[in-house]
């Protein structure tokens, strides 16, 4: 037999591999009631978590498993399973496809399979299946702000001097962060030079931006004195604006101007009239002043 013969044989003996096709959509965190706060979760915060509660179908085959979303596991695993059978599930992580509800669902029914305290194994591309929307009970998520990493850990792991090394580094990369409580997903920080407060707005894109339009037209856009409306960008179908405010005051200092801010973007939002020539103007600039950063 010729060995291109063999080889054709060998092909069509083989069996073909189905090919996995990855869809991207804009918001995948649609349809949750908390969807701001998990778009804030995975784009703003350095170290948080919420409890998540599995749908009963999912509690009668796996058991009433303890489940907490992260913002960040080590080494950006997309999840993890400790001894006593409780599992992690990081919303930061370094491989994603178009879907990130799906990737997260995915990395949490893995995890539900794995042995207490083994290695959970997450495909890159998962393909199509359940999402969040279909494996949770859905409601607030209950947010806890970490200073440090340690949630991760059990009580004797920050003894091995190689947890803790990396535990070290991985604290070191923590801003101070808080979540003020004048409007949901809006979150202070201090970075070096300044601080930020960033608001992850609940609304339609399109709505939100003519209300900031208007604001901006009336030059009401502002936190305050000395604050400064450093631009906005887009994370899973919703708009963040980011103010720069200065560095010193605390985050409690921000409470107020925050929840005026609110009111007056409220406000905004429930006109439905025409933008006036003032608002149209502010609005190309505001599209013109789009950021990249998280």
């Amino acid at each position: 037999m010729s060995k291109r013969r063999k080889n054709s044989r060998s092909a069509e003996a083989a069996p073909k591999r189905q090919k996995l096709r990855d869809v991207f959509v804009p918001r995948p965190f649609e349809g949750l009631a908390d969807e701001a706060e998990w778009i804030a979760l995975r784009e703003l915060v350095p170290a948080a978590s919420a409890p998540l509660r599995l749908t009963p179908e999912l509690v009668e085959k796996y058991g009433d498993r303890t489940v907490t979303l992260a913002t960040v596991l080590p080494m950006a695993w997309p999840a993890m399973t400790k001894p006593d059978g409780r599992v992690f599930v990081g919303l930061q992580r370094h491989v994603q496809s178009g879907d990130i509800s799906r990737d997260l669902a995915v990395a949490l029914l893995s995890a539900l399979e794995t042995e207490p305290g083994g290695t959970v194994a997450v495909p890159a591309l998962p393909g199509e299946g359940p999402r969040l929307q279909d494996i949770l009970v859905d409601g607030a998520l209950d947010v806890s702000m970490h200073d440090t990493f340690e949630f991760w850990l059990d009580a004797d792991a920050a003894e091995d001097p190689n947890v803790k090394a990396s535990l070290e580094r991985a604290n070191a990369s923590i801003y101070p962060t808080v979540r003020l409580a004048a409007a949901k997903a809006a979150y202070w920080c201090r970075v070096p030079e300044k601080g930020h407060v960033r608001w992850v707005l609940p609304d339609d894109e399109d709505a939100a931006l003519n209300a900031l339009a208007r604001l901006a037209g009336t030059g009401e856009l502002l936190l305050g004195e000395g604050t400064k409306f450093a631009g906005m960008f887009r994370a899973h179908g919703r708009l963040v604006p980011v103010w720069d405010i200065p560095r010193d005051p605390e985050a409690a200092e921000w409470e107020a101007p925050v929840a005026d801010f609110a009111k007056r973007y409220a406000d905004a939002l429930a006109d439905d009239s025409q933008l006036d020539a003032a608002a149209r103007r502010a609005k190309q600039g505001l599209l013109g002043r789009q950021l990249t950063l998280r």
